[in-house]
């Protein structure tokens, strides 16, 4: 990554090439284009993404994603609750205790023991991308349907 000078790097990959090359959101990446949400957040941001690794789509009941994938309102329901506006890092989100979505709903945070979103785990924070930030969780969020 190139520096900014003061040491810092910048990204220079967007959220969407950045957890493709990661290689463990494929699940994700099929979800984001199936949805019609890769334009989007290729978009300029910023955006925080909470992503569900292809684990923690596996932990969904047998036929979820596939009817997910198949129910283009209730899909992009489902992966715009991943997403919140503006770049939010660990930091700022550990001193959070919700967080208000792109699909409209708010998300619990809790940074007591670790850092959990609703039930899901952030196995690793802070992955930057030219616009926004991506924080990984082992558990596919659901938003009240």
């Amino acid at each position: 990554m190139p520096e900014t000078g003061a040491g810092e790097t910048v990204a220079t990959a967007d959220i969407v090439d950045t957890a493709v090359a990661a290689g463990n959101f494929t699940t994700l990446a099929k979800a984001l284009e199936a949805a019609d949400l890769i334009a989007t957040l290729k978009g300029p941001g910023p955006f925080t993404v909470f992503a569900p690794t292809d684990e923690a789509f596996a932990k969904l009941p047998a036929g979820t994603v596939e009817a997910l994938l198949a129910d283009k309102e209730k899909l992009v329901a489902v992966l715009t609750y991943h997403v919140v506006a503006g770049s939010v890092d660990a930091a700022a989100v550990s001193g959070m205790t919700e967080a208000a979505t792109v699909q409209g709903g708010m998300v619990k945070i809790d940074a007591s023991s670790g850092v959990k979103i609703n039930d899901a785990t952030v196995i690793k924070a802070d992955i930057k991308a030219s616009n926004g930030i991506i924080h990984v969780i082992d558990t596919v969020l659901l938003p009240p349907m």
